[in-house]
């Protein structure tokens, strides 16, 4: 292939060729994601030999299109959300080669888990406060610490982490940033039982792990501005998430609404009415953003995207257990149980109703993100900021 960008019709003409060699009802599924891949059909925008075509992103539902008329298996992006979403644009903007050629193959088909180890319990707002220490022996890292509220941590195979290399240092300067294996003895995961009832998220215990220098990710010290490409990305995978009209939760209510003429009053129509326009809204910025992706990185947007999702999210469930009514305080599976997926439209309106609170708080509180849309998007004046320039040890804690 030439090294001009290909076009529909070459990637129409690519994808019936895999199709023609890989036929999806005689193949295994992993294999097909094998050979998708390396036919640079994975995430068409990667570069050649990284799962893509150097082709514009805005291309990728072409290939997608053309693989779910044939019947063939996706790579399950829900489950490898976390990689997909975050670790996968770290790896490719900041790893060696090596890393890349490493790392994105077997993240992309599924063979391994992501989970992201970020927040502890003194830094979850203030994420550059974190404590867990990397401290260097030779070639290698020893790192001590703890992290909190890690989804999938109980799946990974890798997490991504940041941990602070040099305390003499501000604290947003002595930050460094690496691939951490989750199967090291130091590793231990502790579920963390949700208002659900459920433990989808962790707390993870990290004790005299040894993590290679050829596992970091940017240079030392730089961890921060690494870390900022993975919290961007996080953002709009979670805010602006793919949907077709009256996806998500306002296709639940609006769904019960039609059915059930017996529980419709005057003031919920209202709601129901506005609440549609809003989510209506929030898809089609959401479409919007995307297309800004392909010009190159995410901007701090995302985090107004992911505002929108908190908000919407919590004022639909909200609205569904009200016009449920008696039967909207039910929640049919209060179980102790270990989730894969979080499956907000699968499960009953008091599921819905608690699970989304959680999310004006995960990928950043919405407080945080408010503060961001006001500095990053509207220009308005920063917060002051008295420990910007002081050495991360002589914090008070």
């Amino acid at each position: 292939m030439s090294e001009r960008q290909p076009d529909a019709a070459e990637l129409r003409a690519l994808t019936q060729e895999l199709l023609a060699a890989h036929p999806p009802a005689t193949t295994e599924a992993l294999d097909f994601l094998k050979a998708r891949f390396d036919a640079g059909l994975a995430w068409v925008h990667y570069p050649v030999g990284l799962g893509g075509l150097g082709a514009p992103r805005s291309l990728q539902p072409v290939v997608d299109a053309e693989l779910a008329a044939a019947g063939a298996p996706d790579n399950d992006p829900r489950r490898i959300g976390i990689g997909l979403g975050m670790a996968a644009p770290t790896v490719l903007k900041y790893g060696t080669e090596e890393q890349k050629r490493r790392f994105l193959r077997p993240l992309w088909v599924g063979e391994e888990v992501w989970c992201q180890l970020f927040s502890e319990p003194g830094a979850g707002s203030d994420l550059a406060a974190l404590g867990t220490r990397a401290v260097r022996e030779g070639d290698t890292w020893v790192v001590n610490g703890q992290k909190v509220w890690t989804s999938s941590a109980h799946l990974a195979r890798w997490a991504i982490l940041i941990a602070r290399t040099d305390p003499d240092l501000p604290k947003h300067q002595g930050i460094s940033y690496f691939i951490c294996d989750m199967s090291d003895p130091g590793v231990e995961v502790r579920p963390l039982r949700q208002i659900t009832g459920e433990a989808e998220f962790n707390e993870v215990f990290l004790t005299d792990v040894r993590i290679p220098d050829a596992h970091r990710l940017g240079a030392v010290g730089e961890g921060w501005k690494v870390a900022q490409t993975t919290l961007m990305n996080e953002r709009v995978s979670i805010g602006g998430m793919r949907l077709p009209r009256e996806g998500g939760m306002i296709g639940s209510v609006a769904k019960t609404w039609r059915e059930r003429p017996e529980l419709r009053t005057h003031d919920l129509h209202q709601r129901l009415l506005t609440l549609w326009v809003e989510a209506e809204v929030a898809r089609l910025t959401g479409e919007r953003l995307r297309q800004q992706l392909v010009a190159g990185q995410p901007g701090p947007e995302g985090s107004g995207m992911k505002l929108a999702f908190a908000r919407l999210n919590q004022e639909i469930s909200g609205l569904e257990v009200e016009l449920l009514g008696q039967e909207g305080l039910l929640y049919s599976d209060w179980t102790m149980r270990r989730p894969e997926l979080v499956d907000f439209t699968g499960r009953d309106a008091g599921y819905r109703y608690l699970r989304s609170k959680g999310n004006s708080i995960e990928g950043g509180t919405s407080e945080v993100l408010l503060n961001i849309v006001a500095e990053r998007v509207l220009g308005l004046p920063a917060e002051p900021r008295n420990d910007k320039d002081i050495a991360w040890k002589d914090l008070a804690r």
